[in-house]
């Protein structure tokens, strides 16, 4: 990600999504991305896929503090984006983490 720093708080999404729903899942997530990268207090935001399991997705989002994100976690907009992923999840895990190196 272009905005990486040292000190930023970066969130790792891992999201398991229902087999034959990628394409569909991409492009909601595509649709909602707006609403993330308007705040001021995000960096950048991006979805890759696994090389090994095709159904498994990867979110990261860097943020300038872990306030900011935890603010934006529960806003109306994040909320309702979260909302429209949701049919195409079977699961998944969230790990947030300060970054403290980048080369």
């Amino acid at each position: 990600m272009a905005a990486e720093r040292v000190g930023s708080f970066r969130v790792l999404l891992t999201v398991q999504v229902k087999p034959g729903l990628e394409a569909e899942f991409e492009k909601v997530w595509a649709e909602g991305s707006k609403e993330v990268t308007s705040q001021s207090a995000n960096l950048g935001h991006s979805l890759a896929r696994s090389a090994r399991e095709e159904s498994v997705y990867y979110v990261t989002s860097d943020w300038t503090d872990k306030e900011s994100f935890l603010a934006f976690e529960s806003s109306p907009g994040h909320v309702a984006h979260r909302e429209k992923l949701h049919p195409y999840r079977t699961g998944g895990a969230l790990a947030m983490m300060h970054l403290v190196g980048v080369a």
